[in-house]
């Protein structure tokens, strides 16, 4: 069962994800929250699997909820809206696992609870574009290669480009002329050697670390 808690401002939001994501026999929300202070105080105390967190609320914004429960171990959903694509490489930095937008489909909403429960990132290709757009922005620097990249073999570090550029696993597979499985197998090992926890810290890591250039 995943255990879900609902992050919002608006009671409305909070009640309609409610009532959908209640209504699935894998799924128990389990709490609410109207700000962000009130969010990392039911995480800490509901311990949930998956928090839905809104970035603007009041208190304490989702950001700054999201970085008080980066060390927990719930995975954390941005609920976001296009004018707020600006938060996309904060959000990851600061520990979400993936991103959704307000108005997408409910079964977008249920799908995506599932997989950031099971340990995948949600990372649109939309938002993995908006996220490079934010590194090409960002003043030109020589950015450090870490030690740890040299952990890697050649096939685990071109892996890491691939998901850097928003391919799925499927994609990853096709494009290696590799089983989807192996290609999964990488991905573990590759956040296992880095300490990274999901899929997302890999994306912010490689760009980060100039293992992939924007453009």
């Amino acid at each position: 069962m995943i255990k879900i808690l609902i992050a919002d401002d608006q009671a409305m939001v909070r009640e309609g994800f409610g009532a959908l994501l209640g209504a699935q026999p894998d799924m128990l929300v389990v709490g609410d929250a109207a700000d962000g202070e009130a969010a990392v105080s039911r995480s800490r105390e509901l311990r949930p699997d998956v928090v839905l967190m809104d970035v603007r609320m009041p208190v304490m914004d989702g950001l700054e909820a999201t970085r008080r429960l980066s060390t927990a171990d719930a995975k954390i959903i941005i609920l976001t809206t296009f004018d707020l694509d600006d938060y996309v490489y904060a959000a990851l930095r600061a520990g979400a696992s993936g991103f959704l937008l307000k108005d997408a489909p409910a079964a977008d909403l249920i799908q995506a609870v599932r997989v950031v429960a099971a340990g995948e990132a949600l990372l649109a290709p939309s938002v993995t574009r908006r996220l490079i757009a934010e590194f090409a922005a960002l003043p030109a620097a020589d950015r450090p290669r870490p030690a740890a990249l040299n952990a890697l073999t050649p096939r685990e570090t071109d892996v890491l480009r691939l998901i850097a550029r928003g391919l799925s696993n499927q994609e990853i597979a096709a494009d290696l002329v590799v089983a989807e499985q192996t290609v999964k197998t990488h991905i573990g090992r590759i956040l296992a050697k880095l300490n990274l926890r999901d899929r997302a810290q890999a994306v912010v890591f490689a760009y980060e670390t100039g293992l992939v250039v924007p453009g």
